[in-house]
């Protein structure tokens, strides 16, 4: 599978020629805006983890573009579709869905989850993508929780996309625990560097996944690799 990195914990990965897009945040992100173009990024599922606009800040704007169908939370999708956003998929934790040409199951983020307008944006999300290529989790903002252990039961993992910022989420060293939990040795860094209180010594990091036998990947913004 091919993964594009566009800043902060947004990502895209390419699934069956479905371009699946996660938590875009480009426009208010100084590391990446002169970067991408947010009118650009293509994409034709957007999935949002939660609510905070460093994860939804560009959503209305590339789901009215593209008309790509939105999956998250049942709050965050009622203020979606009072942004005229007519293409959405409400799920919850614990649930389960097909899209045909991937799976998405919602599991446990331990966060908090508002939304612009400061209304609530109900509970965090991450996410199993199970797809005929492979499978990956993308844990959205959290800390490290127990909960994590039971993903190697749901699925055997090709890579995960963890934070490691530190501050508003897991750090280094837990997001490496957090990789032991899932059994994944392949992991993608997000949420970091973009704000003065999640900037991170990438050395540091690479070596702390390293040390618990774990290949951290931390990408350029703009650049594309393959998992």
């Amino acid at each position: 599978m091919k993964l594009t990195y566009y800043g902060h914990s947004c990502f895209s990965v390419i699934v069956k020629d479905k371009k699946l897009l996660f938590d875009p945040f480009v426009t208010y992100n100084e590391l990446a805006n002169n970067v991408v173009d947010v009118d650009q990024i293509p994409a034709d599922y957007i999935l949002l983890s939660h609510g905070h606009a460093d994860h939804i800040a560009d959503c209305v704007r590339i789901a009215t573009r593209t008309g790509a169908q939105v999956i998250c939370s049942w709050e965050v999708g009622e203020w979606l579709m009072k942004q005229e956003v007519t293409s959405i998929h409400q799920m919850n934790t614990g649930g389960k869905w097909n899209f045909g040409p991937f799976t998405v199951k919602c599991v446990v983020a331990q966060h908090s989850s508002g939304l612009p307008d400061g209304s609530y944006g109900g509970n965090p999300m991450g996410f199993i993508i199970y797809t005929n290529e492979g499978n990956f989790y993308y844990s959205g903002d959290t800390a490290l929780t127990t909960d994590m252990q039971l993903i190697p039961r749901w699925a055997k993992l090709n890579f995960a996309i963890l934070p490691i910022g530190d501050n508003f989420t897991m750090d280094a060293a837990d997001a490496a625990e957090c990789a032991r939990m899932i059994d994944c040795q392949t992991v993608v860094g997000v949420h970091y560097d973009t704000f003065g209180y999640i900037k991170i010594d990438h050395q540091q990091a690479i070596k702390t996944f390293a040390d618990a036998g774990v290949e951290l990947q931390l990408i350029q913004i703009g650049s594309t690799i393959d998992l």
